[in-house]
């Protein structure tokens, strides 16, 4: 799994008349440490994530996957890329089976692991305790789940096929800050373990601070501050990051 590159190069994207993302440069390398991505609503991280997915086309620069083009790879080479580059949103988990259990869900997943080559020794109550979900979990019918409950096991799902970078937008957005913590913690172990790269696009400066050893702060389209998220919020030199920080008193106080 070791050496494979996701990178973003002067990457410039949104809709006509509207580009919110303007020269973003990124690079994610399978095995790195997980890297935060922060910034309020509507700032454009969402569609950052879809420019890196290759959902949606850069008006100028581009995003690569092994010096592939994402957003032009051919089927077989597109097929690689899904499997080793995961994309979890806030929303992104579709039921289709009624009768479909958290346990058959996270069964499949770990198959088409076993079948991209991503054999791991995860099990299912691995994976829940990595979303700090006991074990009786195992057994819910996947209709029968709460919202937070529902985006715990998409969590538990993609982290169970093994990917080289898992890029996660809003990822707890459901969950109850009670919750997030732990959660941040067993995460980060499970990533590490399987030797998982992320990338946590958020504007939850708790999370990142639990999970990210560096940040980017994402304003005007670009990166404005980059680096331990204590130090850039101590610095605060660009008015968004200010913004920020007042907007967080608390968690700012705890970084301090």
């Amino acid at each position: 799994m070791a050496g494979s590159v996701l990178q973003a190069h002067d990457l410039w994207g949104g809709y006509p008349g509207n580009e919110v993302i303007r020269g973003i440069d990124l690079t994610i390398t399978a095995g790195d440490a997980p890297l935060g991505i922060i910034g309020p609503s509507g700032v454009g991280k969402t569609t950052l994530a879809r420019l890196l997915r290759g959902s949606m086309r850069p008006t100028r620069g581009q995003v690569t996957y092994e010096g592939r083009t994402v957003s032009r790879l051919p089927r077989k080479n597109k097929k690689d890329f899904t499997a080793a580059v995961r994309f979890q949103s806030q929303d992104s988990l579709t039921i289709t089976d009624p009768r479909l259990t958290v346990a058959g869900n996270l069964k499949t997943a770990v198959k088409e692991a076993r079948k991209a080559g991503r054999t791991h020794a995860t099990s299912t109550a691995e994976l829940l305790d990595a979303v700090a979900l006991p074990e009786h979990f195992a057994s819910r019918v996947m209709l029968t789940l709460s919202g937070g409950e529902r985006q715990r096991v998409a969590l538990a799902t993609a982290l169970a096929t093994r990917p080289e970078i898992l890029v996660l937008d809003e990822p707890f957005t459901a969950v109850d800050p009670q919750s997030r913590g732990d959660m941040a913690r067993r995460i980060g172990a499970l990533l590490e373990q399987l030797g998982t790269a992320a990338v946590i696009i958020t504007h939850d400066l708790e999370l990142v601070e639990r999970m990210c050893p560096s940040v980017h702060f994402l304003a005007d389209g670009q990166f404005v501050a980059s680096g331990a998220i204590g130090e850039v919020l101590a610095r605060a030199e660009h008015p968004a990051v200010r913004e920020i920080a007042a907007a967080a008193p608390l968690a700012v106080q705890r970084f301090r």
